[in-house]
């Protein structure tokens, strides 16, 4: 570690001779957070011409699929990479059957975006919250959500994405052996190619509320805690990101992002896959609300939290700020 005698401090050394213009500290920034690392997630719903607005996450909205199409055609022209689909269906059952439906509404959804938009990356979110009417991410016997049962229907819907065209696959649910049993599902129907981006560590958050909302699952008896990690963790969370690699995760997520950013330090310290970041509703919620009520500045906040995410060593950022992201990064 360097280290500074007094015959070396003030007048001599001068930190601000690096910050007097914008264009100094733009040659000089350690952290450079670009488009080329942004991914959008985008709620699909069935209908036509349906752009219904998330009440509790202000610019967000449930689309229809040719409202979902021309929402991604400003996303590409934008030069964000990728998006993040969840689906809402047409109906919800005990095992989220149209999670996995070949005409299910992500599936279908899927199918429109690689036709007009070929390019742009296309990633499904793996679970089966959306789909159950009982609002858990899997099976659920008695009170329990059953973890092997679980594992067949995922496998089931990460198969049936990718027949849809998906490029790749995130599961979400958190349960033990997923990523294995999908990886070994997706290389025996010939997607040997297709990556998995695994939610690793997803802790059991409070700042996941407006995304209920938007994607309809909150759960309908108990909570997540049983399977979703408890945030006073995080040797458990090195412990599941190693789990995941091994299974065949090709990128690892910490979930959320701005309360986590130790997790997501020590998880680049100790991995050689790419590394993700979810920057949760609730956090694009809560800057939101507060540039609403004039407590804060709008962009800058959304400036500093991402390059704080980024800063702490995630690769990839998922966050409902990509298009203002983008926007802000091509007027530089």
């Amino acid at each position: 570690m360097l280290s500074f005698s007094s015959a070396m401090s003030f007048p001599v050394h001068r930190p601000r001779r690096l910050r007097r213009t914008p264009t100094m500290r733009r040659l000089v920034a350690e952290t450079r957070p670009t488009v080329d690392g942004l991914i959008l997630p985008l709620f699909v719903v069935p209908g036509a011409g349906v752009r219904q607005p998330v009440g509790t996450m202000p610019g967000v909205a449930q689309l229809s699929i040719d409202c979902l199409v021309e929402e991604c055609r400003e996303v590409r022209d934008l030069g964000i990479p990728a998006v993040i689909l969840f689906g809402i269906p047409e109906r919800k059952d005990a095992v989220g059957s149209s999670g996995y439906a070949a005409d299910g509404i992500v599936q279908r959804a899927v199918h429109a975006l690689k036709d007009a938009l070929p390019d742009l990356l296309v990633i499904t979110d793996v679970c089966l919250c959306e789909y159950t009417d009982h609002g858990q991410c899997g099976v659920v016997v008695g009170e329990e959500v059953d973890n092997d049962a679980t594992l067949e229907l995922l496998v089931a819907e990460s198969v049936s994405h990718v027949r849809a065209g998906a490029d790749m696959v995130a599961p979400s649910d958190m349960m033990d052996g997923r990523v294995g049993a999908i990886r070994a599902g997706l290389d025996g129907a010939g997607f040997g190619t297709t990556p998995i981006m695994a939610y690793a560590a997803k802790y059991a958050s409070a700042f996941y509320g407006p995304f209920r909302d938007a994607a309809q699952s909150a759960p309908q008896f108990g909570d997540r805690r049983g399977y979703q990690m408890d945030p006073p963790n995080v040797r458990e969370a090195l412990r599941e990101v190693a789990l995941d690699i091994d299974e065949g995760a090709d990128i690892v997520m910490v979930k959320p992002a701005l309360p986590y950013l130790d997790v997501i330090r020590e998880v680049r310290a100790q991995v050689q896959v790419p590394v993700a970041a979810y920057q949760v509703s609730g956090e694009f919620a809560m800057i939101k609300a507060a540039a609403a009520a004039g407590m804060l500045d709008e962009e800058r906040a959304m400036l500093e939290a991402h390059t704080s995410i980024v800063r702490a060593g995630a690769d990839i950022v998922l966050t409902y700020f990509a298009k203002d992201l983008a926007r802000h990064f091509r007027g530089r």
